[in-house]
């Protein structure tokens, strides 16, 4: 097999499958931390407008009860000045002393005034920088799901790309009879085919890289080892168990797909070794979906 085990194209198929599996999962998270974003910040605004109205309402409350308080005080002491202007003798003196008491009242609500203006000036700037924190997160709310739509279409796009490479790739394999002349199912010569014949899901493959040994090494359900290789030739002979028999398949030629039919299954196993060297082959093992009693 040319590019069983390089980085070519057929590597680069199961890779962009897993890569759009990948994307598209990440996209399906990123909306949903887009929806859960978009709840919290409709609650964080539904809660900032009524602190606004709370304040609003407080704040008009306490302004008009000072002003109200700091009017009296006002004609309280004016009053209580053109009293002690038009009286003489003691009864001035104690209008003026009146009229010294109103004014340090007045001074007092003054002062008053002037730090529940200060607090409702700090609300309303607190107020303010949490419309701001909300219209921040809106905004990067609004970026993320810019940047979530372009990526599921990039996926979108690699997905129908990769549907079509696969479609015309499955397109290009052929079928033949096995060495058993049994109909063969669709058969892979390199690693971009294998990877389209597993996206079909039909049947199991298990790839292989087997040397020449003493002992059998299991692949899939089948035992298999390899006792003569003709690099010149493209041939092959191996020794296979299979449902506890021992089968000795010789003189195969690559790509050729060697069955065996294990238990009852009426669909056989199929080996195919894609590449032939020296003391070395490569291919993979095809196993019906629907394993066979043992």
């Amino acid at each position: 097999m040319s590019d069983m085990n390089t980085t070519g194209a057929g590597s680069k198929v199961p890779i962009l499958i897993g890569a759009v599996v990948a994307l598209t999962g990440a996209s399906i998270y990123s909306f949903m931390q887009i929806s859960e974003l978009k709840t919290q910040l409709a609650e964080t605004r539904e809660m900032i407008e009524q602190e606004v109205g709370k304040v609003n309402e407080s704040s008009q409350t306490s302004t008009k009860s000072t002003r109200q308080s700091v009017d009296a005080l006002k004609e309280q002491l004016e009053e209580a000045r053109r009293q002690a202007a038009a009286l003489a003798g003691e009864a001035r003196v104690a209008a003026a002393k009146h009229a010294d008491e109103l004014a340090a009242k007045l001074e007092v609500a003054q002062q008053q005034q002037a730090v529940q203006t200060a607090k409702v000036a700090e609300s309303v700037t607190q107020v303010s920088q949490q419309v701001t924190a909300v219209n921040d997160a809106t905004n990067t709310n609004k970026e993320k799901i810019g940047a979530v739509s372009t990526e599921v279409a990039s996926v979108r796009s690699q997905a129908e790309q990769t549907k079509a490479e696969l479609q015309k790739t499955i397109a290009d394999l052929t079928s033949t009879k096995g060495d058993l002349g049994i109909q063969s199912g669709l058969i892979a010569t390199n690693s971009k085919e294998l990877a389209a014949l597993r996206e079909l899901g039909e049947r199991v493959y298990t790839e292989f890289r087997l040397a020449k040994a003493k002992t059998a090494q299991k692949v899939g359900d089948l035992q298999i080892r390899l006792t003569k290789t003709d690099p010149k030739k493209n041939k092959y002979t191996v020794e296979v168990i299979a449902d506890d028999k021992l089968v000795e398949k010789k003189d195969k030629t690559a790509n050729e797909p060697v069955q065996f039919l294990v238990g009852r299954a009426t669909a056989p196993y199929e080996l195919v070794v894609n590449e032939v060297k020296k003391d070395l082959i490569v291919g993979y093992v095809s196993a019906p979906k629907v394993r066979a009693a043992r």
